[in-house]
């Protein structure tokens, strides 16, 4: 890496991925700073939302919870669905390739750290139909 300033990023600094219910900010992606095995961001959800039931075929993911309270569906290993109720300070473990979904039942906004290894499932949210991007800043 030759620019030490894009080892450290704020989410307000990148384009972020807009949705109807939410936005996800990489601050760590191979076309952000070069990451090579993984890359990752922050997701924040408004009151009531969340994202759908999807997968990551061929990759790990790592949810961890900044702030607000939520819903966590991860499927076990047989392809059944576990639920559980998650808030600041718990990690959440995606098998490769395994199905869930996050849905913030709080009050109030909902804000996790994700982590994709290898780096890459991400951008096939830019495929999604309600997929817009919002300009550093916004």
């Amino acid at each position: 890496m030759s620019d030490p300033n894009k080892m450290f990023v704020y989410p307000k600094d990148v384009d972020a991925f807009g949705f109807d219910w939410g936005r996800l900010a990489l601050t760590v992606a191979p076309e952000v700073n070069g990451a090579a095995r993984f890359s990752g961001g922050v997701v924040d959800l408004p009151p009531g939302q969340g994202h759908a039931r999807h997968n990551h075929p061929g990759a790990e993911e790592i949810i961890f919870v900044i702030s607000g309270h939520g819903e966590q569906m991860v499927e076990d290993d047989q392809g059944n669905p576990v639920t559980r109720k998650v808030g600041p300070g718990c990690t959440v473990f995606v098998p490769e390739s395994r199905f869930h979904s996050t849905l913030n039942t709080g009050p109030g906004p909902m804000q996790l750290f994700v982590v994709y290894s290898p780096a890459g499932p991400e951008l096939a949210l830019r495929d999604l139909p309600d997929f817009r991007v919002i300009p550093a800043g916004n």
